[in-house]
């Protein structure tokens, strides 16, 4: 039982290493059919939108948390 629960436990932790973007790939996920929004102006709509809700600007994108630092 031990054994099955180390074994288990080895598996979950190795179970997310292979995940990740290796550097050549990289470049097909930078193309614009891979953006999460198709037209820039609905983004901007939205962020607009979020910006006017919440009160707070720069949270929508990866750089900076929203919290003025960036």
């Amino acid at each position: 039982m031990r054994r099955i629960l180390l074994l288990a436990c080895m598996l979950s932790l190795t179970a997310c290493s292979s995940l990740g973007v290796k550097p050549w790939e990289r470049d097909l996920l930078a193309k614009p059919e891979m953006q999460l929004a198709e037209n820039p102006m609905e983004m901007g709509f939205d962020d607009h939108t979020y910006f006017s809700k919440e009160g707070s600007s720069g949270g929508g994108s990866f750089a900076g948390g929203g919290c003025g630092c960036n």
